[in-house]
């Protein structure tokens, strides 16, 4: 057992004095109402906080750090102790601008929303280095996509409805209440209960391919209320800042360009290079200085968004694959045994037995706790409702443009 003064300070907060969030790490900024709303539910949330080695005043500081990977993980364990399936998507509804530090203050600050969404898919690193966002224009809709580029992320499903909530929230901030996307798509399973997602007031797509709003393009050219170009000078020097002190190397920003490439199906070395603003051979060149080649860096991208589909979504291999531009699911079979060494088939089969012992080893003592807690609610608070009934889900998929997705 450690003294004292060891515990506080392994316990203190993850902070870094510049800004600059480390890869690994993510910000804590749309995660702090976590403890507030374990509170409302009458739980207390410092037990269940040690468990992931934070304490509640971690939550205080939206600058302060928490390890990605720990992220899905948390939401989970909310979920399974409160009795709340859906707690990522509760969390997301109470962020704001605020929750992404800079770069929310720079898309509050824009003179449209073109500009801020722009500006948060460049700089989305700055808040969370081990996710993207990216923004594709077609004639008449847009879709923001929000990819995570790590693989083996536990709990996927609990941060992509939180991610899509955050959209959602910041949307209405620029674009007024009223605003709402087309549809929503979501690369995971669909949940058995979709009351709480008639929030987003649209056609919901689950099992799909990618986790995005999808929405008219007019509003691109919306101003929005916080517009405001002394501070977006400002708070553009600052994101400008933490880059500077980042670490990511040329590599890196690559990575976060790929996966939006890998589902456009135009991930070659000459795009990357002219969104790097590089010749071809001086990229090429700096890559190998960096230890690694074009190609390495597309299939790993392409691997993580195959594991991601196959893990949390019920999507054929065949349709997977045509999502991932394979020419054929045989080519995709082939590819995906030379880098997990198995075919995706058997790789879904054991990732899900994987997932039913990770259950059976956790689920039971999580579940007596939960109901421990839900008996202390029955005197009456019972759980929070969600806002906003909606339309129902039309089961007929909207025509999409091909380089969209």
């Amino acid at each position: 057992m450690g003294s004292a003064t060891e515990k506080r300070e392994h316990q203190a907060p993850r902070r870094s004095p510049d800004g600059v969030v480390a890869e690994g790490m993510v910000r804590i900024g749309p995660y702090m109402t976590v403890p507030v709303l374990l509170q409302e539910r009458g739980i207390d949330p410092a037990p269940l906080l040690a468990e992931f080695d934070l304490e509640p005043g971690h939550f205080l500081n939206p600058e302060n750090k928490i390890p990605f990977r720990e992220a899905g993980r948390l939401f989970a364990r909310c979920a399974e102790i409160s009795g709340c399936p859906h707690f990522g998507l509760l969390v997301g509804q109470r962020a704001s601008f605020s929750s992404l530090g800079a770069v929310g203050f720079l898309m509050e600050s824009s003179p449209d929303v073109r500009t801020a969404l722009h500006d948060l898919s460049r700089h989305y690193g700055v808040h969370n280095p081990n996710s993207a966002v990216t923004v594709v224009e077609e004639k008449s809709f847009v879709v923001l996509r929000y990819t995570i580029l790590q693989s083996d992320i536990e709990a996927l499903e609990h941060i992509l409805d939180f991610a899509m909530a955050i959209g959602l929230n910041l949307m209405q901030a620029m674009c007024g209440p009223d605003w709402h996307p087309i549809e929503v798509r979501f690369a995971h399973a669909r949940p058995r209960d979709l009351a709480p997602y008639q929030l987003f007031r649209s056609v919901l797509r689950f099992d799909d391919g990618e986790t995005a709003l999808v929405f008219a393009r007019h509003w691109m050219d919306q101003r929005p209320r916080g517009a405001d170009p002394l501070l977006h000078m400002m708070m553009a020097h600052r994101v400008s800042d933490i880059e500077a002190h980042s670490s990511e190397d040329l590599a890196g920003q690559v990575r976060r360009m790929l996966p939006a490439l890998v589902l456009e199906h135009t991930a070659t070395l000459a795009v990357v290079a002219k969104h790097l603003e590089l010749g071809l051979r001086t990229l090429n060149r700096r890559l190998a200085a960096g230890g690694t080649t074009f190609m390495h860096l597309r299939e790993e991208a392409s691997q993580a968004i195959a594991c991601q589909l196959l893990e949390s979504t019920r999507m054929p291999v065949t349709e997977i694959a045509g999502f991932l531009g394979y020419a054929n699911p045989g080519a995709f079979t082939r590819a995906f045994c030379r880098w997990a060494g198995v075919p995706p088939t058997q790789w879904r089969a054991s990732t899900h037995r994987r997932s039913l012992k990770r259950v059976d080893a956790n689920g039971s003592t999580w579940r007596r706790q939960g109901q421990l807690h839900r008996n202390v609610q029955a005197a009456g608070k019972g759980s929070a409702n969600n806002a906003g009934a909606g339309k129902s889900v039309v089961k007929k998929r909207a025509a999409r443009g091909k380089g969209a997705v």
